[in-house]
């Protein structure tokens, strides 16, 4: 038995192999985790694992034991964490497939490096695809929030 702890509800289960991304999708209907390229490239299914950006396609459920993982439906209740803001200031998403992994990822950044430089950040989200080429979007939103609290 696996026992984690997502969006602050503990859950057991006996799933072994199965990756992350379909349990939340398809055991917990957390459908904001999103599929993209299955092989952990292009950041769609990221989620935070005790506050760390990891690729939910590559990782079992087994793995997770006594874990804390972090959607971005787990990120606030009412969408109003300060990234969460930021993005709707910034007009950064369009067709919004990939920002719920965005968003994860650079709250993973701003948790390790409250006051990233362009290097910074450019580094921690360079594994995370934006069709529609927000990047410049998604800089400032970052930067908007950089060294508030996380």
């Amino acid at each position: 038995m696996t026992t984690l702890t997502i969006d602050g509800r503990v859950v057991e289960t006996e799933e072994k192999d199965m990756p992350l991304l379909w349990f939340l999708r398809d055991k917990l209907q957390k459908t904001g985790t999103r599929f993209g390229c299955g092989k952990g490239l292009c950041g769609a299914c990221t989620v935070l694992v005790d506050n760390h950006a990891v690729r939910s396609c590559q990782l079992p459920v087994l793995a997770l034991d006594g874990k804390k993982v972090t959607t971005i439906e787990g990120l606030s209740e009412n969408g109003d964490h300060p990234l969460q803001k930021a993005w709707q200031e910034k007009n950064v998403p369009q067709c919004g497939y990939c920002q719920g992994g965005q968003i994860l990822s650079a709250v993973s950044l701003l948790n390790s490096h409250p006051n990233p430089s362009d290097e910074d950040i450019d580094d921690a989200m360079v594994g995370n695809i934006c069709r529609c080429g927000t990047y410049g979007r998604i800089r400032e939103a970052i930067k908007s929030v950089q060294g508030g609290s996380q």
